[in-house]
């Protein structure tokens, strides 16, 4: 039987492991995708340090995965050999629950988590089932798709949803991994984007990713900044910081929405008061199905959104992770395994 590398961890809080493994055959309802390139998200602790309760160790992490079909079970009819795919952090539902019968399949009281219910990206070849797949766009190559799965994918569905209208200003909280991305949809969706940051060293970047105004949060009040311009409808907080996420309240406008897709784990604090006076609403974001990451990588082709990346090869597993995990990365960093 033919054998394929595999980066692991065996154990909570172990160490990545290179180790050969058989290559995987795929189930009745599963494809088999032969990896080209796995991003490293800061989700990728739950499985290195064992965050996430119930994990069966071994386990290889990585849900940001693109590369091509290389074989498909036996009632998968949707995918063929050959076609170009990427999976996210959405690894399947069961169909079944009220909220998959509603059409909620993100919100699957049995939600399949890549890299976490079943092995994920970083190896040469892995499975996965057929539902959780998403075609990739010839535009875009597999190193830059990567992303687009998990960063992308959650900021772009979560500003398509967030009921702004073209010419509303949004503001962007943050200018990493997801911001980034972030500020550069809410520009091409035709928002009037501001993005807020620390130091005025962002806002080079900021301007040339799209944004109409930069905020720095260590010379001025960004509640006050954005007030100057009436509040912002929509504030997509990227940055995990409890604390200035719930500074920001006071930026909205009327019936303005603070979206947030950071994932912290302090508490947002804000009063009641906060909220009645201008009919204010906090709202979270997950990311999405297979299609809204198809539409994510649509959008991407069309539009020219891009992630900036740091790509090392496979066997490179530890010191990429590190490089994310240090906050050092601009901005998110890839494994290549193979084109």
């Amino acid at each position: 039987m033919s054998k394929m590398k595999v980066v692991q961890v065996s154990k909570p809080a172990g160490n990545f492991e290179l180790v050969e493994r058989n290559i995987p055959e795929p189930a009745r309802n599963q494809v088999r995708i032969k990896v080209e390139a796995c991003g490293i998200c800061h989700s990728d602790t739950l499985v290195k340090e064992g965050y996430w309760p119930g994990i069966q160790y071994p386990r290889v992490p990585g849900h940001e995965i693109a590369g091509r079909i290389d074989a498909v079970g036996a009632d998968v009819t949707n995918w063929k050999p050959g076609q170009r795919v990427g999976v996210g952090w959405h690894g399947g539902h069961d169909f079944t629950c009220d909220d998959c019968r509603r059409g909620d399949f993100v919100n699957c009281r049995s939600e399949k988590i890549t890299g976490i219910s079943f092995d994920g990206g970083y190896q040469e070849y892995m499975t996965a089932p057929a539902e959780a797949v998403a075609a990739i766009p010839e535009e875009i190559p597999a190193a830059e798709a990567a992303p687009l799965l998990c960063a992308g994918i959650t900021v772009f569905n979560a500003l398509r949803n967030s009921g702004a209208r073209a010419g509303d200003l949004v503001a962007v909280q943050g200018i990493g991994g997801l911001g980034h991305l972030g500020i550069q949809y809410a520009r091409q969706m035709g928002f009037r984007t501001f993005a807020i940051g620390r130091g005025q060293d962002k806002e080079e970047l900021a301007r040339k990713l799209g944004a109409a105004h930069y905020v720095d949060t260590a010379a001025v009040d960004p509640v006050t900044e954005l007030q100057k311009f009436g509040g912002a409808h929509v504030i997509l907080a990227t940055a995990p910081d409890s604390k200035a996420m719930s500074t920001l309240v006071n930026g909205l406008s009327a019936r303005g929405k603070l979206l947030v897709v950071g994932a912290g784990s302090d508490p947002i604090t804000v009063t009641p008061i906060q909220l009645i006076s201008g009919s204010k609403t906090i709202q979270g974001w997950a990311s999405g199905t297979a299609k809204d990451s198809e539409d994510t990588m649509q959008f991407s082709a069309l539009s020219g959104v891009r992630p900036m990346i740091e790509k090392f090869p496979l066997e490179r597993a530890a010191e990429a992770y590190q490089q994310m995990i240090s906050g050092k990365a601009r901005f998110r960093v890839v494994l290549t395994v193979g084109a």
